[in-house]
């Protein structure tokens, strides 16, 4: 496996940074809270925990567009990828071993959010593990963008892009702060069109036994992160091709 150094590699990078890290973890913990107690003092449902704890953990996973993004940028930025581009991985080699470091990061940080939500009431049961393998294809998908995105732009943009408009884009599209039938119209119409709907509503189907509703909103959600994830290859091709 050429790419298994490179990937361990990245992984220190990683573990390099625990402030940003403990941030990605902690933040969507804190909103979890927050709106948790908002929800214990109005006398409506709006955040109750079982539909809350999918959304809030889809949020979570957009940080993690932020790191892979920044990663990549940092290292085209300093030159390092230009020097391993003499050695023999392909485009696909390098993206993975970027990815796959990452991966657990998120899964990780989908079970401190779910653990979170237990504490908050959410029922201990196996459709919370389920819930956790359904959301696997929407952490593909962060990471899948924040690897396209550090292909294509410098670490700053990548900053800006990942950490400020993607951010803001899966939560106010998700339909983690409100149900998107409140809004309805074009709004709904555009929310669905993208994947970040999608993925909560496959974590709610998950969380509340819903097993035959899982199906359609998680495919449309792979599909995503398949197609991400292969422009971001092709983007990064020709990244080496124009470097070498």
């Amino acid at each position: 496996m050429r790419f298994s150094a490179f990937a361990s590699r990245n992984g220190k990078e990683i573990l390099r940074d625990p402030l940003n890290l403990a941030f990605g973890i902690g933040f969507p913990i804190v909103l979890l809270l927050l709106l948790s107690a908002i929800q214990a003092n109005i006398p409506v449902s709006l955040f109750e925990i079982d539909m809350l704890s999918p959304g809030i953990a889809v949020f979570g996973l957009s940080f993690i567009s932020l790191f892979s993004g920044m990663l990549l940028a940092k290292d085209k930025s300093s030159s390092f990828l230009v020097r391993l581009f003499a050695s023999p991985m392909s485009s696909a080699d390098f993206i993975l071993g970027y990815a796959i470091p990452l991966l657990p990061m998120a899964v990780l940080q989908t079970v401190i959010c779910f653990a979170a939500s237990f504490i908050l009431g959410l029922p201990v049961t196996v459709n919370v593990i389920i819930a956790i393998l359904v959301l696997i294809p929407a952490a593909v998908l962060f990471i899948g963008i924040g690897l396209l995105a550090g292909s294509l732009f410098t670490d700053k943009q990548v900053g800006g892009i990942c950490g400020a408009l993607l951010t803001n884009v899966s939560a106010w599209l998700s339909g983690t702060w409100f149900d998107l039938d409140l809004v309805g119209g074009t709004f709904k119409k555009v929310a669905y069109i993208l994947p970040f709907a999608n993925a909560v509503d496959a974590g709610k189907a998950a969380i509340a036994g819903n097993y035959a509703g899982i199906g359609k909103p998680l495919l449309i959600v792979c599909v995503y992160a398949a197609v991400i994830f292969t422009i971001a290859v092709i983007v990064f091709k020709r990244k080496m091709n124009s470097d070498n």
